[in-house]
């Protein structure tokens, strides 16, 4: 008699709670008058404190880190976060690029030469963004790297099902490595897949699964990536001029 009377009791118990759970659930703290000059004096506060924290943990601690797992890093680097490193490979970063958020470098070990990650001058790469290298994967100058992109130069598994369950490697003709040249434009979470090669001033469509090789001066899209717009000619970036050496000419006109 005693179970069944508890057992009983628990439902009642719970229908007199329900009220009193949705009522918490909605309180709130009003924010009105003095108070809300109070609390956005304190959300400034908080934010300050948490940018302040994020700048140094950035500049003595992440920033180091990563310079230090780097064969070259260029001049005017920004990066936020400390990017997920996994395996052994080279890196070579040029100058003014930034690594926004948190990215995923992942190196595996596929043709027996150290794999090698390039990423030219002015690039940007977003967040979240997965790049996989078991050969090479070289991003060229002035390209924007969406958030959530993956390239990458491998299949990351052999095809074949048999050789999975045994935990195979991959074979050295399995892995090609990917080239991306400059000014590309890779939208929100395209996938570029081994061995492709983009075109220079290309763009990539947010979504877009880029399996072959993209020309220059034109807009992809879908999956498998198609060609959908030609861009014109003329929105092509003016070439840099080169630095003259003005003493080396001197000295040869003098000659």
């Amino acid at each position: 008699m005693i179970v069944m009377n508890s057992r009983s009791l628990a439902p009642n118990l719970r229908r007199l709670a329900k009220p009193w759970v949705r009522r918490l659930r909605r309180a709130h703290l009003p924010v009105v008058g003095p108070l809300r000059w109070w609390f956005r004096g304190c959300y400034a506060l908080h934010v300050a404190a948490r940018e302040a924290i994020a700048l140094a943990c950035k500049v003595c601690w992440y920033e180091p880190l990563w310079r230090s797992q780097c064969a070259a890093v260029g001049r005017d680097f920004q990066m936020e976060q400390l990017p997920y490193l996994f395996g052994r490979g080279r890196i070579v970063i040029g100058s003014n690029v930034r690594l926004s958020g948190k990215s995923n470098i992942i190196f595996t070990d596929g043709c027996g030469d150290l794999p090698e990650l390039r990423i030219g001058d002015g690039t940007f790469v977003g967040h979240n963004c997965r790049l996989t290298i078991a050969a090479s994967v070289t991003i060229g100058r002035h390209c924007l790297i969406a958030g959530g992109v993956t390239i990458a130069d491998n299949d990351g598994h052999p095809l074949d099902a048999q050789r999975r369950r045994r935990n195979e490697p991959m074979t050295a003709a399995s892995i090609r490595a990917v080239s991306i040249g400059d000014d590309v434009w890779i939208g929100n979470g395209a996938q570029v897949l081994k061995g492709v090669t983009i075109g220079d001033r290309s763009i990539v469509g947010a979504g877009a699964v880029v399996a072959r090789d993209v020309p220059p001066d034109v807009v992809v899209a879908g999956n498998p990536a198609r060609i959908v717009k030609q861009l014109s000619s003329a929105a092509r970036p003016p070439v840099e001029a080169p630095i003259l050496n003005v003493r080396a000419e001197q000295a040869e006109a003098a000659a």
